[in-house]
């Protein structure tokens, strides 16, 4: 079928969650609110807060306008929360794979040189997407390498850091020697394939919160691989793998192992107790998670 719904004004938006039994008690600030921040971007925020069946738009006794802007406001720190330590980790992955790769094959152009990879068409996929990075950029570095040197390419430590970190997940993937993947893998005290798995998940979780998504009770699409025996602190409960707590205890995993003596434990704390009315059971946490070895290491 065709999309038949029509543009609605911030003013009968108002009145139509008003129908729905939805508290505003100033209504111009509330239009405010839906002029900047967005109705549909707003009403992730409302459908928790609705009575089952969710179907029928009928918000649950004594729900206010404050409560979503609430979850809303929760919702963005976390976001902040997350990115804030997916940087670091970030950049020790990048620093890993290009400093290992170019040291085992002391080629410090190896990144754009096929001879290094399992597949052609992989390879192919990344260099398009290295060129697109690469012709764009208007990175200081990069500007000074074009017009210092005639190489197609500058080397792999200045490629790493323009290029998206899921095309940098696609390269290591495709990386032929398994013993430098190997290599790579145990400097986070990992295997090979869940590595890459994580590393997909650093990268779905990053693009969310770059693109200001809702993450906070969202449920992702992708199954998360795991080591049975884990060599560093890791939670001991079965939990949902497709929620974002998930997402945090695979963060603070890396963060334990680059950042020691890390204070991830203390903040996620601090937000949670700052928002005592946000389910945190909605969010895949277990009701013992701060008790967890990940959770207690390196505090």
């Amino acid at each position: 079928m065709f999309y038949s719904k029509k543009y609605t004004s911030p003013t009968d938006l108002i009145a139509l969650l008003q129908t729905r039994g939805l508290i505003i008690n100033d209504e111009s600030k509330a239009i405010n609110y839906i002029k900047r921040i967005g109705y549909y971007r707003l009403s992730a925020y409302f459908y928790p807060l609705l009575e089952s069946p969710k179907q029928q738009h009928k918000f649950k006794p004594n729900t206010s306008f404050e409560k979503a802007l609430l979850i809303y406001r929760f919702d963005r720190q976390l976001r902040l929360f997350i990115f804030n330590h997916i940087e670091k980790i970030e950049i020790a992955i990048r620093s890993a794979i290009s400093n290992i790769m170019s040291r085992e094959t002391n080629d410090p152009f190896w990144m754009t040189n096929p001879i290094y990879f399992a597949s052609t068409t992989l390879f192919n996929n990344s260099i398009q997407k290295i060129n697109n990075e690469y012709n764009t950029s208007k990175e200081d570095f990069i500007i000074h390498f074009k017009n210092t040197y005639q190489d197609n390419y500058p080397p792999s430590w200045m490629l790493a850091e323009i290029i998206p970190l899921g095309v940098l997940t696609r390269i290591y993937q495709n990386i032929k020697n398994n013993a430098i993947r190997k290599m790579i893998a145990q400097e986070f005290y990992l295997n090979i394939p869940v590595l890459e798995s994580w590393m997909t998940i650093i990268t779905v979780t990053r693009n969310n919160c770059c693109h200001h998504s809702r993450i906070w009770n969202k449920t992702y699409g992708l199954n998360a691989l795991l080591i049975k025996r884990l060599s560093r602190p890791w939670i001991g409960t079965t939990i949902n793998h497709r929620k974002i707590y998930f997402s945090l205890c695979i963060i603070k995993y890396f963060m334990n192992t680059i950042v020691p003596n890390n204070d991830m434990t203390i903040k996620l704390s601090e937000l949670l107790q700052k928002y005592p009315s946000i389910d945190i059971k909605a969010m895949g946490f277990s009701s013992n998670w701060i008790d967890e070895d990940l959770w207690r290491y390196n505090q």
